[in-house]
């Protein structure tokens, strides 16, 4: 089977996921896009086939659609692809507070499509590579986690976007639209979020779209974290991550998310570093075998009927931990318990 895919919006990161299922080992074919911009539509008919099509048109030439639109749109067109039973992939965030997360996770498996987010640094050897130390019995108890994302504001740059520093359309600023990832990671490493207080700031003058968002949060394993988030006019820093994770016998920290460096050490034994390619053979020899192209587990869900993940409801965690963040800072930095 080749899977039939289809693109609602063609703008910077639809560009990201063309490159995913090029590279994708499931045979796929792009059928069709939609942008209200019909010159952008098609320039991306142009490089990469199919046909520019309507919003309605689009759903009944295509077995998966990828919603890469502006955030606000997210809920809508993710509706509309499963009322007509159409896998879909959905960029993060899912939608601007969880509340809506909650009804699209409804309208998803009422219809029981396949349905994957975009929480694309699950699939990461860097991020795999450390879970796998952390779940090493040498490790003991996860102590601390000092987590920083930077990235220059994001209407600038490689990134041009149109809609990122407006409220009606993406939400809120550098925590929503960019630390979900961050957010997603640390529940996915350590456990679910129990409480945490936060602070968040709007330097750039850009009204509800923080630049800089600094939270502390405390794990039901014990476990504490700070993150912080900015957005800044460096460009030559288009998004860094650094991550230090401080276990009882055991420190990691992973540099430059994609592909490290990770660097880690055990009590007795001298400090040891993996990147790049080493890292994903590393992973894969530890018997982790999920460190595939997302675009090739979603495809495959697509083909062979199946679950995918992750899911819409599995990003529905993190969407809480983010409102609850939002409120602790309206709120004074008042502590708080995720809804």
């Amino acid at each position: 089977m080749t899977v039939r895919v289809g693109f609602y919006g063609a703008g910077f990161i639809s560009r990201f996921h063309v490159a995913s299922l090029e590279a994708s080992r499931v045979d796929n074919v792009i059928a069709a896009v939609h942008d209200p911009d019909a010159a952008r539509a098609a320039a991306f008919v142009a490089e990469h086939g199919g046909v520019a099509a309507g919003e309605d048109e689009l759903l009944g030439l295509v077995d998966a659609v990828y919603v890469t639109a502006w955030t606000s749109e997210h809920p809508r067109l993710v509706e509309e692809a499963a009322a007509a039973g159409v896998a879909v992939f959905c960029e993060k965030p899912v939608a601007i507070d969880a509340a809506t997360v909650e009804r699209m996770v409804a309208a998803v498996e009422a219809a029981g499509v396949v349905n994957q987010v975009g929480l694309v640094l699950r699939f990461l050897p860097s991020f795999r590579w450390v879970r796998h130390l952390l779940h090493d019995r040498r490790a003991g108890r996860v102590l601390a986690v000092v987590y920083r994302d930077d990235q220059y504001i994001p209407d600038q740059g490689i990134y041009a976007s149109t809609w990122r520093t407006d409220a009606a359309r993406a939400g809120r600023g550098t925590l929503l639209e960019h630390s979900i990832h961050d957010v997603d990671i640390l529940q996915w490493l350590l456990g679910p979020v129990t409480s945490l207080s936060a602070a968040t700031r709007e330097v750039h003058g850009h009204e509800q779209i923080e630049d800089v968002a600094v939270a502390r949060l405390d794990f039901a394993c014990g476990a504490v974290a700070t993150l912080t988030s900015v957005w800044h006019d460096v460009l030559e820093r288009p998004s860094l991550r650094r991550v230090e994770v401080f276990c009882e016998r055991l420190f990691v920290a992973l540099e430059g998310d994609f592909t490290g460096p990770v660097r880690w050490q055990l009590t007795g034994e001298d400090e040891r570093v993996l990147d790049g390619r080493d890292l994903a053979v590393a992973v894969a020899e530890a018997g982790d075998t999920a460190t595939v192209n997302a675009a090739t587990a979603f495809l495959t869900a697509v083909r062979d009927g199946t679950g995918a993940s992750p899911s819409i409801a599995d990003a529905l965690p993190a969407h809480r931990v983010v409102d609850a963040i939002y409120s602790s800072a309206q709120a004074g930095g008042a502590v708080v318990a995720p809804g």
